[in-house]
């Protein structure tokens, strides 16, 4: 899946519209995250009021975010952990690989985690010389197929159960079977090796705590609690969003995430981890580094229509109710977060020059807005840049010049609009352009059934052409309302409710 990037985002999609497959089992995945998200939010009565209180305290702390990641780092170092600061991916990259090589590491196991998808550590620790292996059981499938993750919170939601089937037996030598216990333990066992030989464990966080340093992590699996307590070195990578002011905060985002993630009350294991073990009986890792990353995120961050967007918890809501993402998945987006809350973040992350086709991918129903357990408003910000890819720099800020491509588009567009005021502004310049258009269309109409039979256009010159290679349209009436109600086929009578003309 290398080859998708951000900016072959209108090849991606139709592409993967084409692939029924891998729209099957998105269509049953997402329904199925969508229904248990539902009824984990009906089991309790002060749902909205949760919501309005998370994103109270996520605006808190992105207004004083620098108090909260000093008082943080404080607290963290003072319990025993070593704090990292980096402004980038590549300096992400660069202190992960110097630790493991000061520590003269060889194997490194890995929970999942999407800030470590984002600065590609992987790629990063492989070209260093180091052998990684992801423990989460989606992750590992990820990995073993060589490809990247489709979604937050389940990263091969795209791929069905006879596929992971023929592929752990290529990868793994077993035999051929469809039974979803018996490659679970298939995983287990390489897996559960692979934690015994670890140097170092490196895994995300899900929240940290300013007041206490603590940094918490949810699963179902149990690989983190491997990852993060056999290995001598534990390093957690961090976006600096990930802050919560208090430890009492928890109680309410423990409440939203695994209901609005995976429709779960509470996820099966939480690790709450504040610095290292005190005595070497002790359970935990001897030393733990956390690496706070920004990689474009103090952007995000000065802006006050943007700055919502670091309210994200990563809990996959928004994309399970996507329109957009159930017919084309996660790759297409070509960026590591996909869905609605990616066509914001990755715009943002990377510029809008490689990802001008992200804001578009929605249809802005607002289905993202309604699910959302922080309740960001998603809409309004793939407006806010589309706005800024229209009109760049209108704004308090120019994210990034925008492609030439784009202000091409956006003259024709200008042209366009202008011609349509200007017929629209002319009643009998209108009627003689109705009148052509319904003696051309005949040309490229045809008969077509949906549910009922009817008359569609097949084919229009371009640009509108972009219409109809993807959707059907109806013909303009064979005849105006104006020259019915003259002729007598329409009258008052007939306009009354119940009454058909």
């Amino acid at each position: 899946m290398s080859h998708l990037t951000t900016e072959t985002f209108d090849a991606n999609a139709r592409a993967a519209l084409g692939d029924v497959q891998l729209r099957g089992a998105l269509r049953k995945a997402t329904s199925l995250f969508g229904t248990r998200r539902l009824e984990a939010a009906r089991s309790l009565d002060n749902w909205e009021e949760l919501r309005t209180e998370a994103r109270a305290i996520k605006d808190e702390v992105l207004l004083h975010l620098d108090e909260y990641l000093q008082k943080f780092v404080a607290n963290a170092e003072r319990r025993g952990a070593r704090v990292h600061w980096a402004r980038d991916a590549a300096e992400a990259n660069q202190i992960i690989c110097r630790l493991s090589r000061e520590r003269a590491a060889r194997k490194l196991v890995k929970s999942k985690s999407m800030v470590t998808e984002e600065i590609h550590l992987n790629d990063a620790l492989e070209a260093a010389g180091f052998e990684v292996i992801e423990t989460d059981l989606g992750e590992y499938i990820i990995q073993l197929a060589g490809e990247t993750p489709s979604h937050i919170i389940v990263p091969a939601i795209h791929k069905t159960k006879g596929q992971i089937a023929q592929l752990f037996t290529a990868k793994l030598g077993i035999e051929p079977t469809d039974n979803v216990d018996r490659l679970t333990s298939a995983a287990r066992q390489v897996l559960r090796r692979r934690f015994a030989e670890a140097d170092i464990g490196i895994s995300g966080v899900n929240f940290a705590v300013a007041e206490t340093g603590t940094i918490l992590i949810l699963e179902n699996e149990g690989n983190i609690r491997l990852t993060t307590s056999l290995p001598n070195t534990h390093i957690a990578v961090m976006g600096i969003e990930k802050l919560l002011p208090r430890f009492s905060d928890l109680d309410i985002f423990l409440k939203l995430l695994p209901r609005s993630g995976t429709g779960q009350q509470l996820t099966t294991y939480q690790s709450l981890i504040t610095g290292t073990k005190g005595r070497p009986d002790d359970e935990g890792p001897a030393e733990l580094h956390i690496v706070l990353l920004d990689n474009g995120r103090s952007r995000m961050l000065a802006h006050p229509v943007t700055r919502q967007s670091l309210a994200c918890i990563r809990c996959g809501a928004c994309l399970n109710a996507c329109p957009v993402y159930q017919q084309i998945g996660g790759h297409a987006y070509g960026s590591v977060y996909p869905g609605p809350i990616g066509a914001v973040i990755t715009p943002q992350l990377i510029g809008l020059g490689k990802a001008s086709q992200l804001p578009y991918a929605s249809s802005l129903c607002g289905a993202c807005r309604e699910v959302c357990p922080v309740k960001i408003d998603i809409p309004q910000l793939l407006l806010h840049l589309r706005a800024e890819i229209a009109e760049p720099g209108k704004g308090k800020r120019k994210l990034e010049t925008v492609p030439g491509d784009r202000i091409k588009r956006r003259r024709m567009e200008k042209l366009a609009f202008r011609l349509f005021g200007a017929v629209m502004a002319r009643p009998r310049l209108y009627e003689w352009n109705a009148s052509a258009g319904r003696l051309l269309q005949r040309l490229i109409m045809h008969d077509k059934k949906i549910g009922r039979v009817g008359t569609f256009l097949s084919w229009l010159a371009p640009p509108l052409g972009g219409w109809t290679s993807a959707r059907d349209l109806r013909p303009l009436a064979p005849t105006t309302f104006r020259k019915q109600w003259r002729d007598g086929l329409v009258n008052e009578a007939a306009m009354r409710p119940g009454k058909k003309p």
